[in-house]
């Protein structure tokens, strides 16, 4: 009867226990906020603790590295002109009291705070201008943004633009002019290939002028290279000078 009780009130013992308390594991990726009646006692590290059911709670927050991305942002440039840009960032929680306090919803929070910018940004730029400092922009996106995230609890770790869409006739417009340019370069690289070949018929005139025979004896050796495929009637003199190359 005695074991009996003492089994009993071991079980009424255990039961009580597991309601008042109970365990938790924080794990590596995780850091834990301990709260106690209601109010915020400190920043649990990871590993495993028991609380006190009825007047502590532990808040689990992930702080490993996350991706958001705005899509099909439509967005006015300097010059009006209506675009679709995506953006893509990362960001992690460096902070997760701040993360938990300062906004109901951090995340939601950090894609406003990007999409305003980004809007802010654009504004003020030509569609040349963004198509050629389209990496740029995506630093200056960082810059603006660090700040206000962290003062969400976040660290904001990359910000890049993803997509720039146009509309279908804009990018039409778009595909003739670059077009253009391609056609303009490939012509101004021909006049530059034309230009030196001219530059070096210049230059060797300017020699056979000042050199006559240099004339002849190019004459010579091509006919002696071309031997028995051609015809040619020389003058009387050039045919003593090729003589006395055969000589030598």
């Amino acid at each position: 009867m005695e074991y009996l009780l003492t089994l009993l009130l071991s079980l009424a013992l255990v039961l009580v226990l597991s309601i008042l308390i109970r365990p938790v594991t924080i794990f590596e990726h995780q850091r834990g906020l301990l709260y106690r009646r209601g109010k915020f006692i400190r920043i649990l590290e990871p590993g495993a603790r028991w609380i006190f059911r009825p007047w502590e709670t532990v808040q689990q927050v992930d702080i490993r590295l996350k991706h958001i991305t705005l899509s099909g942002q439509e967005i006015l440039t300097k010059d009006n002109i209506s675009l679709k840009i995506s953006l893509a960032a990362a960001y992690r929680v460096a902070d997760p009291y701040k993360a938990l306090t300062q906004s109901q919803n951090y995340e939601e929070a950090l894609y406003l705070m990007l999409q305003i910018h980004l809007r802010d940004v654009i504004g003020t730029l030509l569609v040349e201008e963004l198509l050629s400092k389209r990496a740029e922009i995506g630093n200056i996106l960082l810059e603006k943004g660090r700040e206000p995230a962290c003062e969400l609890g976040l660290e904001l770790s990359l910000v890049n633009i993803k997509d720039i869409m146009f509309p279908g006739d804009l990018k039409a417009i778009f595909a003739q002019v670059v077009q253009a340019k391609m056609q303009g370069l490939a012509a101004l690289e021909k006049a530059r290939g034309e230009s030196a070949a001219l530059r070096n018929l210049a230059n060797t005139e300017q020699l056979f002028a000042n050199h006559p025979h240099l004339m002849q004896l190019r004459l010579l050796q091509t006919l002696e290279t071309q031997a028995g495929k051609n015809l040619v009637i020389l003058p009387t003199e050039w045919m003593t000078t090729l003589n006395r190359q055969k000589e030598k």
